[in-house]
């Protein structure tokens, strides 16, 4: 579990593609004992398991089911990845709930500055999911937790402020990216509890 707020990015530096699986390595400043080998880690906003750790780059088995439903299949050397270190029982959360189960993708439509705000519009890849998708409900993009500030039909819209662009890859994105996408967990629960 995690609470999508990101405080350090990773590089990505190894990649190794096979048929039905990804090997790679990520470069960061985060600090990981090799204790942590084992533990979940959010890689953005998909939870991947740590296989191994030298020196500053920590490496992840990435399964066909994660690649087929989050953009970690696009992923290149250099790349710029969100990392968030699991939850430890008793911390405070100052996102939401996150569980790095990623429900589908995004392509970025339009993006608008509103000061040194980004006003981003998005398209939700699988529409099915667009009944998720509620006004000022919580929703975690590439990992990092932001607020749903409007939607229409299969688009949303989300506030993406300085301080967030800053510490997070979403300073790299451009129109036609593809984000991931994991809607809140409340709303998933509640509807399936309703129908």
């Amino acid at each position: 579990m995690f609470n999508g707020i990101i405080q350090k990015t990773g590089k990505v530096k190894y990649i190794k593609k096979e048929i039905n699986n990804f090997f790679i390595g990520i470069e960061t400043k985060l600090i990981f004992k090799n204790s942590e080998i084992g533990s979940s880690i959010s890689c953005n906003g998909v939870c991947l398991t740590v296989t191994r750790i030298k020196k500053k780059v920590i490496f992840f088995y990435i399964s066909q089911e994660s690649l087929n439903r989050s953009n970690l299949k696009f992923l290149k050397k250099g790349d710029l990845i969100n990392i968030e270190k699991s939850l430890i029982y008793g911390q405070k959360i100052s996102g939401h709930f996150v569980q790095g189960h990623v429900d589908t993708t995004a392509s970025i439509k339009k993006i608008t500055l509103l000061g040194k705000t980004w006003l981003i519009k998005l398209l939700i890849k699988d529409r099915k999911l667009a009944k998720f998708l509620v006004d000022k409900a919580s929703i975690s993009i590439n990992g990092v937790s932001l607020t749903i500030s409007k939607v229409i039909n299969n688009y949303l819209e989300i506030n993406v402020i300085p301080h967030t662009l800053q510490l997070t890859n979403l300073k790299n994105l451009k129109t036609k990216k593809i984000v991931n996408v994991e809607l809140d967990i409340f709303a998933k629960y509640i509807l399936k509890v309703s129908n």
